[in-house]
Parts: structure tokens; C-alpha cells; sequence
């Protein structure tokens, strides 16, 4: 190797850890399997609540940077998700990188789960973006460190209910801080993303008689949204400029940026989508400063991680869907602390979650 070599390959190790520094990891593993096509990265952010939980997202990132910047950040937030929701897990995240659709296979998907028992209970894989319960059969075929596994399997299949639920309960929260009732009849409600935790959602919202607006890249599922729940079809141009009373991003994060909240007029934001703000602090304050309410993405999803804990403990549906109405209380405890304290709800909520992992700290050791 030549010394200009030797020199870009340091550089880049020191990005790596430049950027695990900011992010405060424990630890980041980077697959690599020629023969199966697997490239992948696993990010344990923190293990002080427990072992780090957290699912694997299949995505074709443009770059291995982005790749990075993702699993990282993903992966953060879990820990502060957990937290939050009181579980005792710590935070982790993974990204294979590529099309699913052109390089998804049984013997990836094993290496990837080679990989994943290489790190003995650290790391507990589950579904996410591009994964679904069939793939993680394929990936527990090489690990028990799965979670998200088909009913079949003892566990407790798709987590959309339960984390659409949990959106449903956030957003009641939410409405009555603003509104003064959480009742969302009438409310104009945009769902932004209708996968599988958008649909629920807008079946919950549909029942309550909201006013709803949907919009997703898929045409089949705004079609099922329209004729099956009365929902009004929108488009990416003027969906920002809808006069809404919450908007629902369900869909991949970063959709609060400059460019949408100049146009914007909303009193909420709540949904399902993971880091939502494009820049935390930035877009964490600006939104404070437009006068919307935001409901703080971990906290709002957590009822897929609420559901697959409790896979670890023998699934009980029942007790999954109690655990994520709790979403309204801990939705309204961190509105409080941030109208008591002046700060951003983002800030608040980072609060909560830093103070409980701080507390277990002084008692207990990383996993």
C-alpha cells in the first residue's frame, strides 16, 4: 500500500470515529461477503439500559457515507426511544445497503445473521425499512438474536398496529394541549407515507371522523385510503401548502426542513417517521418558533420497540398495546416539561430519555 494510501485510508477511519464521537457510539461493525453480495453496518449507540435493540433497514443509499450517517443516527434514536418508553434496551440500528428488490437473498440474509451472533447479544435485529417478517425467519436461522418474528415462530408478527396505535395516542395528546380536548373529530389530519403504519393510522383517524388528507409514492394504497376511509388524495406540490391542523409525516425522515416549514400551516406535528427534523436543533427550534406543537418522532413511534420487547418475555399482544397507550401520558409529560422549562419539545424529550439513562448508569454496567 502506498503511503498517500496509507494516509486517505486514516482519514477515513478518523471521519468514522469523528462522527462516532459526535453521535457518543459504543461501537459500529461494518459485513462485508463478497459471494453473497452482503454490505452492511451495524451500529450499538448505547447497552447501559440493556442489550441494544434495533431494526435492520434495506435501503439503496446513494453512498456508504449516507449509509453511515443513517444507521447512526437511526440507531441513536433508538436508544432515546427505549429509554423513553421505559424499556430496558439500550439503542441499535443496521443498514444493509443496496436494492432489496435486485439483491435480497436467503444466503444474504444469513450472512447478515452470521454477523449479527458474531456480536453475542450486543445487538438484537428487527424489521424495518426494505425487511420483512420472512426475512428475519431467514436471518434466525444463523442467530436467536432476532426479534419481529412471525406469530408462527412465538412471536409477535407485524408491529404496525401497535406502533399506529401509539401514533394515534400521541397525536390525542398533542390535540389536547392545543386544542384543549384530544378529540380528533374534524381535525384536517395529512398522512404522509401510507405503509403499513400509515394505513392503521388512518383507520384509527377515520373512525374518530378526522378530515383526512393522504399522500403516498404508492398510487394503489392512496386509491385504498381514498375509497375506504373517505380520505382526500394529495399531491407532493401542494400537500406542504394544505391548511391542516396536523400533519402525519409516515414515511422516511427529514421531511421538517427549510423548504417545508416555509409553507407549512399546521398546529401539529405527529407522526411515525424516524428523525423527522432534518437538523435537530435547527428545525427543533424553528418549528417551536412558528408557533407548532411537534411531537417528538421517538417518542411518537415507539410502539414498534414497545412490541418487539415484548417478544423477548413471550408475546402477549394485549400486553404490547397497554404498554404503547402509555405514548399519551409520556406525549403530554414532555409537553409539559418544555412549556414549564421554555425549551423545544425535542429538548425535553432528549431530557427524559438522558436523564433515565444516566440514573441506570449509576447502578449497573454496559451489557
Amino acid at each position: 500500500m502506498e503511503v498517500t494510501d496509507v494516509a486517505q485510508t486514516a482519514l477515513a477511519q478518523h471521519a468514522v470515529i469523528g462522527k462516532m464521537l459526535e453521535y457518543n457510539h459504543e461501537q459500529l461493525v461494518f459485513c462485508n461477503d463478497n459471494d453473497s453480495g452482503l454490505k452492511a453496518i451495524v451500529a450499538v449507540h448505547n447497552t447501559v439500559l440493556g442489550p441494544s435493540l434495533g431494526g435492520t433497514r434495506f435501503w439503496n443509499y446513494n453512498n456508504e457515507a449516507e449509509a453511515l450517517i443513517d444507521v447512526l443516527r437511526l440507531s441513536r434514536g433508538m436508544t432515546y426511544k427505549s429509554s423513553v418508553a421505559g424499556l430496558n434496551l439500550g439503542g441499535g440500528k443496521a443498514v444493509i445497503i443496496g436494492d432489496p428488490k435486485k439483491v435480497k437473498s436467503e444466503a444474504l440474509l444469513r450472512r447478515f445473521g452470521k454477523f449479527i451472533n458474531t456480536l453475542g447479544g450486543k445487538y438484537i435485529t428487527a424489521e424495518d425499512v426494505g425487511v420483512n417478517t420472512r426475512d428475519m425467519e431467514m436471518i434466525h436461522n444463523e442467530t436467536q438474536y432476532v426479534a419481529g418474528l412471525p406469530v408462527s415462530m412465538g412471536g409477535g408478527g407485524d408491529p404496525s398496529p401497535v406502533t399506529a396505535y401509539g401514533v394515534y395516542m400521541s397525536m390525542k395528546a398533542s390535540a389536547k394541549e392545543v386544542f384543549g380536548s384530544d378529540s380528533l373529530t374534524g381535525k384536517k389530519i395529512l398522512v404522509q407515507g401510507l405503509g403499513n403504519v400509515g394505513m392503521h393510522l388512518v383507520e384509527h383517524l377515520a373512525k374518530e371522523k378526522a378530515v383526512l388528507y393522504v399522500y403516498d409514492i404508492s398510487e394503489e394504497r392512496v386509491k385504498i385510503a381514498v375509497e375506504k376511509h373517505g380520505a382526500t388524495a394529495t399531491t407532493p406540490d401542494n400537500m406542504f401548502s394544505l391548511a391542516i391542523d396536523v400533519y402525519a409525516p409516515c414515511a422516511l425522515g427529514a421531511t421538517v426542513n427549510d423548504d417545508t416549514l416555509s409553507k407549512l400551516k399546521c398546529a401539529i406535528i405527529c407522526g411515525a417517521a424516524n428523525n423527522q427534523l432534518a437538523n435537530e436543533k435547527t428545525h427543533g427550534e424553528l418549528v417551536t418558533k412558528k408557533g407548532i406543537l411537534y411531537a417528538p418522532d421517538f417518542v411518537v413511534n415507539a410502539g414498534g420497540i414497545i412490541n418487539v420487547y415484548y417478544e423477548l418475555d413471550g408475546y402477549v399482544r394485549e400486553r404490547a398495546m397497554a404498554h404503547a397507550e402509555k405514548i399519551y401520558d409520556t406525549t403530554w409529560n414532555v409537553i409539559q416539561t418544555a412549556k414549564t422549562e421554555k425549551i423545544p419539545t425535542y429538548i425535553a424529550a432528549n431530557r427524559l430519555a438522558e436523564q433515565r439513562i444516566e440514573a441506570i448508569s449509576k447502578i449497573k454496567i454496559r451489557y
